[in-house]
């Protein structure tokens, strides 16, 4: 799938065959996992700083692989049973901390009624594309939690099968980042038109961007009444702002849904590319702010309000070399994190393809010799 985050091809299909803490290299039998990640989250003291991987499930994985041959992307997503077992599938092998919900970020465009579906040679294509007042004006805000019920169905379901062991996150797109896929019409090579309304129809951008507000808004506190214990917001396409446009055509939108929610949940902003933007990034209100491969970490981390903690950062590219790297680099960040409160690990970005299923055991594994 070639939209920015699978966004997170992070999630599940079919019956579930065996327990969150069971199984293949390296999996704990049992610990305080969820609550390793929540207290990270809220920058309280941890033994080891919690992990888990944007893409952690899908196409690296044989078992989901397996799925693909039965099943399409977009049957996995829709069907709660089939997206809780994918949820599962990397939390059975690797153990990690947090299982991230198996969808979709353009499921937000298809419950506002702008479907879309992936072409034969690669590639999103939307139903209809957004070019004009009419067409923003046929959005229907009201009607995307109904229309995403199955997503709180398998939330309910990947919640039960995690049983308090494992945190449940949940994740939308962010404004800017839907806006730019609806009003090209599905992936491209360089999104522009979003940017071209953002600057000479100011109006009609604002229209949309408080309708993908709203709409953003009610589907992530449906995530929270079916059991997410974290949320992302996946602003994929916000390196592609100037610093002077980013407040107002992506942060201040995303502050608005992170005001809305209240608190209820830890909220976890990953704004790809944003580098200098980190003050802004925090002023949304994230309690986490995700941090691409090409920062610092522990400048980002010591740039921030004590309170607000970071995500990452591991070069994603790594995972497809070799263990002894992959070792070498988890080692680096975690020295430089030494001593600061407030990390989650993560990639800079999500799982590769192809990246290696022995090298990411061995991000797990030197990561769990760190306590």
């Amino acid at each position: 799938m070639m939209t920015p985050e699978n966004l997170s091809e992070t999630g599940g299909s079919g019956t579930v065959a065996s327990s969150p803490g069971a199984t293949h290299s390296g999996a704990a039998a049992s610990g305080p996992n969820r609550q390793r990640f929540l207290d990270a989250c809220h920058c309280r003291p941890v033994d080891r700083p919690p992990v888990w991987l944007m893409r952690q499930a899908g196409r690296a994985l044989p078992e989901y692989r397996e799925l693909k041959k039965t099943y399409t992307f977009l049957q996995l997503v829709q069907n709660p049973e089939l997206a809780t077992e994918v949820t599962l599938q990397p939390i059975r092998r690797f153990g990690f901390d947090a299982a991230i919900l198996f969808s979709d970020i353009l499921v937000i465009a298809e419950g506002l009624g702008q479907p879309y579906q992936f072409k034969d040679q690669g590639g999103i294509l939307m139903d209809f594309i957004l070019q004009s007042s009419a067409d923003v004006d046929r959005l229907e805000v009201g009607a995307v939690n109904e229309r995403l019920n199955y997503v709180a169905q398998a939330l309910r379901l990947i919640k039960k099968e995690l049983v308090g062991q494992t945190a449940l996150i949940g994740f939308a797109g962010s404004p800017w980042t839907l806006a730019n896929f609806m009003v090209e019409g599905g992936g491209v090579k360089e999104y522009s038109k979003a940017k071209a309304m953002f600057h000479s129809d100011p109006a009609l951008f604002r229209r949309l961007m408080e309708k993908l507000t709203a709409a953003i808004t009610g589907y992530l506190q449906m995530q929270i009444d079916a059991g997410a214990e974290a949320l992302q917001i996946f602003d994929s396409l916000g390196g592609g702002l100037s610093d002077g446009d980013f407040q107002a055509a992506s942060g201040s939108w995303i502050k608005q849904i992170v005001g809305a929610l209240k608190g209820q949940v830890p909220v976890i902003v990953f704004s790809k590319g944003t580098h200098g933007n980190w003050r802004d990034l925090a002023n949304t209100g994230a309690q986490i702010i995700g941090v691409d491969w090409n920062a610092r970490l522990a400048d980002v981390r010591r740039a921030l309000p004590l309170n607000v903690g970071v995500q990452g950062n591991l070069d994603p590219f790594l995972l497809t070399t070799t263990p002894e790297a992959v070792a070498a680099g988890v080692d680096r960040i975690l020295r430089e994190m030494s001593g600061l409160r407030g990390h989650i690990f993560n990639l800079g970005h999500g799982v590769p393809p192809n990246a290696r299923l022995e090298c990411i055991q061995s991000l797990v594994d030197t990561l769990r010799r760190h306590q």
